[in-house]
């Protein structure tokens, strides 16, 4: 039996945490690259694309893990060991160093916050387990799917986070705010190809 793929994958805080409250199970990226000039391509669809056998999908087939990368601080291994709600990672092999995480930090700062793309494997606390690869476009996600971002039902509707600047009457609306301020003004109205990956938590801290 051939050994899953593993390969990482960064995410922000907000979503770390809807990752860690067990409320996100889908994340959307958006198509790039060689991938893109083949959607432009008016003989291949979205199908062919997300396809795992045509090999253009870089978070790769189901069945495979992604491990994820977040804002994080090595630490002395001491330094937290007796906090209580402290989550930390002991380096394997390693007497020294400990790696703590950002999201949900309520201390003062350990240091220097290193941002998500420096997160050695090691470190990870979170590791999901590809269910699906789908490629669509950004603004026909549903509202199912909008809320297995990660978002959660509010007094008002429904929001990410916690915040309200993250929220809207329902889940579609939620998300277009969480979109637009990870990626940008406009970002939502350009309506890309993204890659809808759907994913079960397979390590949890």
């Amino acid at each position: 039996m051939t050994a899953p793929k593993e390969r990482p994958i960064l995410f922000s805080g907000p979503m770390v945490r809807a990752l860690l409250d067990g409320t996100k199970a889908q994340t959307r990226r958006v198509v790039k690259s060689r991938a893109l000039e083949w959607l432009a391509d008016a003989g291949f669809g979205p199908g062919f694309v997300a396809d795992p056998a045509n090999g253009l999908c870089p978070y790769s087939a189901p069945g495979d893990r992604l491990w994820v990368r977040e804002m994080h601080a090595i630490v002395p291994r001491t330094a937290y060991a007796m906090s209580e709600g402290v989550q930390q990672t002991l380096k394997p092999g390693d007497d020294h160093d400990a790696a703590v995480y950002a999201a949900a930090w309520e201390r003062s700062r350990p240091g220097r916050w290193r941002p998500s793309i420096h997160m050695p494997r090691w470190a990870s606390r979170l590791t999901l387990e590809i269910t699906e690869v789908r490629v669509e476009r950004l603004q026909d996600i549903s509202e199912a799917d909008a809320m297995a971002e990660g978002a959660s039902p509010c007094a008002n509707g429904v929001w990410f986070d916690g915040k309200p600047e993250f929220a809207g009457c329902d889940a579609r609306g939620a998300y277009y705010s969480l979109w637009e301020h990870i990626n940008g003004a406009g970002s939502w109205d350009a309506n890309p190809w993204v890659w809808a990956v759907s994913f079960r938590v397979l390590e949890r801290a």
